[in-house]
């Protein structure tokens, strides 16, 4: 890991180091008169760069570097809007005098957002990131006074870069060579630094941390200067020249909210999700000035903007109350903007972006300094907290990585529902904007409906997919695809008067995919289906007005009833992220399947393996007699303590296995059987302790030692009367819950005649309402199961096989041959060894003889097992049941 982190900083470095010797190389050979590289060209390598710069930086945020990610993405979108600008320049989109009222708001902002990283990078000693950090920002400051001078700022531009270039090289350089040599050379002052704030002070722990949210706020910096730029007349008014800063800030901030779903924090990714659609509609606005089109917005739109806002705001003061206080600026903007005719982003929008401007600056420098340092700014972080405990009937849920577990198992990412359906609610009233006789660009719903509706609902199908809700994905995704299809079409100048039966064979066609969600809503809750079939309404309106057979204000109704749903959904998201009481609930499954919970409440504990908490409370769970699925080296398996006969009971019912299907005895260690190890022949228990961990299942013959693990009368399910199969898994979540259980009694984790659960989600489907908990921990390592090796005749000097699984036949008799050589020889001098080899007296030992058919979760193979002649007559071979 520590190589993989090595090598994205050298990437990221010399990516910028690279940039820098592009843009210095460019300003020391340009002249007044003629640009040395082409400003297409310089556009499309800077494109290049700002990619490579982003993967580098998107890399080292999962890492958790935030400091050197904030620059990484901040220098990577820098020079994404910068390189826009100058092919839009060179492909004569934007006029070349034009250059400079479209270069300076954008390099305005990233000279302040980069004096901001260099003022914390000093505060954190870190020089490198210092120098980047600050040269570039005095390149950005050069830049500017050279659009109005050239003498005066190009040659103090190039000096800046080439520091960078310097550096950037230098210590790139430095990285790479200790990644190539594996540490073995690294050149003096290149070595990383790991971050205080978030790992070595205690403050937080490294799952509380975001290190995106710096680039978020740089991003809100970017835009508002672009939008404030002509209030204090620094560039005449919004021109297509400043669309690319406005739009790079919008694919950043959607960066910015998969990285913050990544990092668990719903509220941050909903709230640079919602101003993603800002960005991507101011962008939009300015584009239209190149036709000469100045589009509405529809009224109820900012306003239903503003409610989402104001609601995410109160909602995100749980976090901290600059957080919230914050995003009340955006509230008051969208009331700016309701409060114009039209959105030409004049006057009091303008003015509100100027404060925007002032606090995400300020904002900028409190969290990336409590990012990274042990010591932090006071933001309010405990003050939503008290003042819900003072309020009786509400309780907060304790919030950490795994408070967002999805239904089963383990995810990546947070739980994305709440901006889906405010999405759905943006683009629901959006569309209720009458057109009357405008031209479809005349009312500005594309963006919205596009954008929100579209794109934004696609991200969260995407999440939603990942966190294993199939149908909720399916809908989102349906739903995104709908919105955008019918926002293009319709108000993006496509549909025109088009109108008949080749447009309402596509709308009906999503009519019968929303028509599967809704018969699939049924398994989820009430709001669901309501939800699903309020949108069938919806699709219903597009289908009517492409006939031309739109009644009056019928669109209008269901979009608001529409919009009123997804509200309602939005809320319920917050509330459940927040609090564990009050909840505002979305009703039970209508419709439930036996075996699989149906989103009822009678659903059996699920938790996570990977949390050493969840271990502890599927082995309170055990503890108590109950039963469980657990993962292993191989398959699933399900479990009961040997010290509760009633668990063991309840789990040999709960498989229904026939008499000749035993269950087998797992220990963490052969240290848990120390009790019983002089009952146990020495070299048995010589070939355990070599043999194990591993996936080797043990038959050996049954005796009195039994009665030491508390079995009691539910012993007789263990093994067969005559032998028992026992087993030490090699898997650390397994050893680890016997350790803290005891013995247990395992047996395959699916009903008899099945085949093996190879995942959780297998193992609550087939038993989620028979067992009492599962651990999950996604798909199984192997698909194979164990090799159960016959040991009852292992004191005359043979072993046998009653399947070959994942370990070799030849690997156990290796085992078997060296501790058997210590038994028959001890310490044998190596030039002797070949003369004391006695060759085998039946080498027919491990033939195949029979085949013994599997437990309910293996398929029957072929088994080796020692001849009749030499079988001890009090043990019964041929119902041994074979071992997950």
């Amino acid at each position: 890991m520590a190589e993989l982190e090595s090598l994205h900083f050298s990437v990221g470095i010399l990516g910028i180091s690279g940039g820098s010797l592009l843009l210095l190389v460019n300003n020391y050979g340009s002249s007044p008169d003629k640009d040395f590289i082409p400003h297409t060209a310089l556009g499309v390598l800077l494109l290049i760069i700002a990619a490579l710069l982003a993967y580098s930086g998107v890399r080292r945020s999962l890492s958790q570097s935030q400091l050197f990610s904030s620059v990484c993405l901040t220098v990577s979108a820098l020079w994404c809007g910068s390189g826009l600008v100058y092919l839009l320049v060179g492909e004569g989109l934007v006029g070349t005098t034009e250059l400079r009222s479209s270069l300076v708001p954008g390099l305005a902002a990233f000279t302040l957002a980069f004096l901001i990283l260099a003022t914390v990078s000093v505060l954190q000693r870190e020089v490198v990131l210092l120098i980047i950090s600050l040269s570039i920002s005095l390149a950005c400051g050069h830049q500017i006074a050279g659009l109005s001078s050239p003498g005066f700022g190009q040659s103090a531009t190039a000096a800046c870069y080439l520091l960078v270039t310097l550096v950037g090289a230098y210590f790139g350089c430095g990285r790479l060579l200790s990644f190539i040599t594996q540490g073995r050379v690294e050149a003096p002052g290149t070595g990383l630094r790991r971050r205080a704030g978030c790992q070595g002070s205690g403050v937080r722990a490294p799952e509380d941390c975001n290190d995106v949210v710096p680039v978020g706020l740089v991003m809100n910096l970017l835009s508002a200067s672009v939008i404030a730029c002509p209030l204090l007349a620094v560039v005449p008014q919004l021109t297509p020249g400043h669309v690319p800063w406005l739009w790079t800030a919008a694919v950043f901030q959607l960066v910015v909210c998969v990285l913050s779903y990544r990092s668990m924090d719903s509220l941050t990714a909903t709230f640079y999700g919602f101003t993603s659609i800002l960005r991507f509609a101011e962008g939009y606005s300015a584009l239209l000035t190149a036709y000469s089109i100045h589009p509405s917005s529809p009224i109820p739109f900012p306003v239903v903007f503003a409610v989402l806002f104001f609601i995410l705001a109160l909602f995100s003061c749980q976090k901290s109350l600059a957080e919230g206080l914050y995003q009340l600026f955006y509230v008051a903007y969208t009331i700016a903007l309701a409060a114009q005719p039209s959105l030409s982003f004049q006057s009091g929008a303008q003015g509100v972006q100027a404060a925007i401007f002032v606090v995400s600056a300020v904002m900028l420098l409190v969290t990336s300094y409590n990012n990274v340092s042990a010591k932090r700014i006071p933001t309010g972080e405990g003050v939503f907290k008290a003042l819900v405990t003072r309020v009786s009937g509400l309780t907060l849920r304790p919030h950490d990585r795994h408070s967002q577990a999805p239904y089963l198992g383990y995810s990546r990412y947070a739980d994305a529902e709440v901006l889906g359906h405010a999405c759905s609610v943006l683009a629901v009233f959006s569309i209720t904007a009458s057109m009357g006789d405008r031209a479809p660009l005349g009312v500005l719903v594309l963006p919205w409906a596009v954008v929100a509706g579209g794109v934004l609902q696609l991200l969260v199908g995407s999440v939603a997919f990942s966190r294993g809700k199939t149908l909720e994905s399916m809908a989102f995704v349906l739903y995104g695809v709908m919105w955008s299809i019918w926002g293009l079409t319709r108000y993006g100048g496509l549909y025109g008067d088009t109108r008949g039966f080749s447009v309402a064979v596509g709308i009906i066609s999503f009519l019968l995919f929303n028509s599967l969600v809704t018969v699939g809503a049924l398994f989820l809750s009430v709001a669901w289906v309501v939800y699903a079939a309020t949108f069938h309404l919806i699709i219903i309106s597009f289908l009517l007005d492409a006939m031309g057979a739109l009644p009056y204000g019928y669109d209008i109704g269901v979009s608001i009833v529409f919009g009123l749903m997804s509200f309602y959904c939005f809320l319920s998201g917050l509330f459940s992220l927040t609090f564990l009481t009050p909840q505002l609930p979305l009703g039970r499954a209508l419709v439930r399947l036996s075996g699989t919970g149906g989103g009822g409440k009678d659903i059996c504990l699920h938790v996570p393996a990977r949390k050493a908490t969840a271990v502890h409370q599927i082995a309170e769970i055990m503890k108590s007699g109950g039963i469980c699925g657990m993962p292993t080296d191989t398959v699933y398996v399900l479990v009961a303590a040997c010290n509760r006969p009633d668990a063991v009971e309840k789990a040999y019912k709960c498989k229904q296995q026939a008499q000749d299907r035993p269950m087998s005895l797992w220990v963490s260690s052969i240290n848990q059987l120390e009790p019983v190890r002089s009952l146990l022949s020495a070299l048995l228990w010589d070939f355990m302790s070599a043999a194990w961990p591993s996936s080797i299942s043990m038959v050996i013959a049954r005796g009195p030692w039994m009665e030491m693990f508390g079995l009691g009368e539910s012993a007789k399910h263990i093994g067969t009367p005559r032998s028992i199969a026992i087993r030490n898994p090699d898997c650390a979540v397994a050893t680890h819950l016997i350790n803290l259980v005891g013995p247990i009694a395992v047996t395959s984790a699916n009903p008899t005649g099945e085949a093996d659960t190879t995942h959780h989600n297998q193992v609550y489907a087939k038993l989620g309402d028979k067992v009492d908990g599962v651990l999950c921990d996604g798909p199984s390592p192997e698909n194979i199961a164990s090799t159960v090796v016959d040991c009852t005749k292992i004191d005359s000097g043979h072993i046998g096989f009653f399947r070959v699984g994942l370990i070799p036949k030849s690997q156990v008799l290796q085992i078997f041959e060296e501790v058997q050589k210590r038994h028959s020889h001890g310490q044998i001098n190596p030039g002797f060894e070949a003369d004391l080899t006695e060759p085998d007296p039946n080498p027919n030992i491990t033939d195949p003889q029979r085949n013994t058919e599997e437990d309910n979760t293996e398929s029957t193979e072929s088994s080796t097992v020692p001849p009749p002649t030499q079988s001890p007559a009090n043990i019964d071979t041929s119902t041994l049941a074979t071992q997950p």
